[in-house]
């Protein structure tokens, strides 16, 4: 028997303070830690906030003269300043508040994934649904388990207590989506804008969001036709009122930390990210050529080389990763169903595009597109074997790229080029789950 959501909801809080507590029991005894260590930047960067001195100061070209510290005098802070800030209890109130703050955003997901299967997509008749109580509960009960699905996933839990940001920025996601299925479009639009201020990956549901309101729009009757009849479906006075809030929204939250904390906060935020070189192994099989083109510590003693061609520095350019990426993720967005009950699963599908093949991957980016899973299982039609062969195939492959690399990382051993076959394999693998799951989609027909 499927328990209540309400039940539900109390064990994944009570899941969450428990990991909290036993995260600060474990720590204080091991040498390996159980917070990650991205909590700690978190956390050292909000000291700064809080601590300014002559040499740790917002350097922002308008507003340096208040009395805040650069949260980017910590190394390797890479991240909009709205997260230091709400941090910032971490250093007066308790060291724990920004994992609870994470865990807090985990149930809001929660809350609001329920919501929208309950309102949009498990419901087919709202009218009879209205005076049928068997099918309400039967549709509760449906929803309740596809939240657990998140709620209680181990990776999901595991990651924001530990003090990993991403539910913040995930509820922000959902929030957008939640306003776009309920055509509250200026707020859908300031809630996108939110998202992409604080990560810049959400900036690509922006072509499905505008795909989608366009044809809900009075020009609704041109959505087939010819190239002229689309332009005239995606380009009116809501999409356009809808594209200028978003970009506004992000220009204005950009604009406001750059007066404050000026340049640094620009370069850490998003320039790096252009040009960044992280040779260090990840699941991404571009780790690899740039582990072998990463510039020698000692240029004294490398021997001279030839300039490298145009072809070979278009190839070395960390810009170059970019254009399969964009085209995946911006495309499968523009071909996308325009119904809301399939929004999700264009997100879905624009994310896992955009994991797949970014030139950095942890399994923390996994959580942007299983987000959206509890949204497809409805409407997913495949056989248990298929189903099964999805899973294994996406748990394999990173299966065997941990196990090479714990060989690399933890024993020392060179095993650089099996683990990027490997890394080969993790793209090939997900690239085939990921085009089961499309071709077993069953589209809602609104």
């Amino acid at each position: 028997m499927i328990p209540s959501f309400k039940n539900v909801l109390y064990a994944s809080i009570a899941l969450r303070v428990a990991l909290i507590l036993y995260s600060e029991w474990h720590d204080a005894r091991s040498i390996v830690k159980y917070t990650d260590v991205d909590y700690r930047v978190f956390t050292d960067a909000a000291r700064f906030i809080l601590q300014p001195s002559a040499a740790n100061r917002a350097r922002g070209p308008i507003l340096n003269q208040l009395a805040l510290g650069d949260p980017y005098a910590r190394d390797t802070y890479r991240y909009t300043p709205l997260l230091a800030l709400i941090l910032t209890p971490n250093i007066f109130l308790h060291p724990s508040f920004g994992k609870y703050v994470f865990a807090a955003c985990d149930i809001l997901n929660g809350l609001i994934i329920y919501n929208v299967l309950v309102n949009h997509i498990l419901t087919t008749d709202p009218e009879q649904e209205k005076t049928d109580s068997t099918l309400i509960a039967k549709m509760k009960t449906q929803a309740t388990l596809y939240t657990a699905i998140h709620l209680l996933n181990p990776m999901v839990f595991s990651i924001s207590t530990r003090g990993s940001s991403e539910s913040l920025l995930l509820a922000f996601v959902l929030l957008t989506l939640h306003a776009l299925l309920n055509d509250r479009w200026t707020i859908a639009a300031i809630f996108l804008g939110l998202s992409t201020h604080w990560k810049i990956y959400p900036v690509i549901y922006g072509v499905s969001s505008v795909c989608l309101i366009g044809s809900l729009s009075s020009h609704s009757k041109h959505k087939s036709g010819d190239l002229t009849g689309w332009l005239k479906m995606v380009v009116n006075l809501r999409t356009v009122s809808f594209a200028l809030v978003s970009a506004g929204t992000f220009l204005l939250l950009g604009g406001i930390c750059y007066a404050i904390w000026g340049y640094p906060f620009l370069y850490e935020s998003y320039l790096y990210h252009l040009h960044r070189l992280d040779h260090r192994h990840n699941f991404s099989p571009y780790f690899y050529p740039t582990y072998l083109s990463y510039p020698s510590l000692d240029t004294q003693s490398a021997p001279p080389t030839a300039s490298p061609s145009a072809w070979n520095t278009m190839l070395e350019s960390p810009l170059t990763s970019f254009f399969p990426q964009l085209i995946l993720s911006l495309g499968t967005g523009l071909l996308s169903s325009y119904t809301k009950a399939d929004l999700p699963f264009s997100w879905f599908v624009q994310t896992c595009c955009f994991v797949i093949f970014n030139k950095v991957c942890t399994s923390q980016y996994f959580l942007w597109y299983l987000l959206f899973l509890p949204f497809l299982l409805p409407n997913l039609r495949m056989s248990r074997v298929k189903a099964f062969a999805c899973i294994g195939v996406w748990i394999g492959v990173q299966a065997s790229w941990l196990s090479e690399a714990y060989k690399l990382e933890f024993l020392g051993q060179d095993v650089f080029l099996s683990l990027w076959y490997r890394s080969l394999v993790y793209v090939i693998g997900n690239c085939w789950v990921l085009v089961t799951m499309m071709l077993s989609y069953k589209a809602v027909v609104e």
